[in-house]
């Protein structure tokens, strides 16, 4: 069987440094594939910003704090809602029941930290 072109010259392999641009172009590579691949590290916390948690902040006191926002949510929703009519009104009422809501899963978190902290303790 006749082949259209010839049989490459048999020769050692070939380093992919053979020149400065190959090199260049293989660490290229090498730094998009790390950057896809390699799996991420923790990125550190931004210094700054518009609020700030003291980060040895109890998590009872956190919580307590959120439950008097959700409470104060509410308050300014249902009052809110006195004076609106219609489809506004039920969103109004509608917001302050989500709050109410949230306000009773966030002071169900409080009983259960204190309920574990009760038992942790002799």
């Amino acid at each position: 069987m006749i082949k259209p072109t010839p049989n490459p010259p048999a020769t050692p392999e070939t380093s992919p440094y053979e020149s400065l641009d190959s090199r260049k172009l293989h660490e290229a590579a090498e730094r998009a594939l790390d950057h896809h691949l390699k799996p991420a590290t923790a990125r550190p916390k931004r210094l700054g910003g518009l609020f700030i948690l003291c980060p040895n902040a109890d998590a009872e006191a956190l919580m307590a704090n959120a439950s008097e926002d959700l409470l104060c949510i509410s308050a300014i929703a249902a009052n809110l809602a006195d004076e609106l009519d219609g489809p506004r009104r039920s969103m109004a009422l509608g917001l302050s029941r989500m709050a109410d809501g949230v306000r009773l899963i966030v002071e169900g978190t409080i009983d259960h930290i204190e309920f574990r902290e009760y038992q942790v303790r002799p």
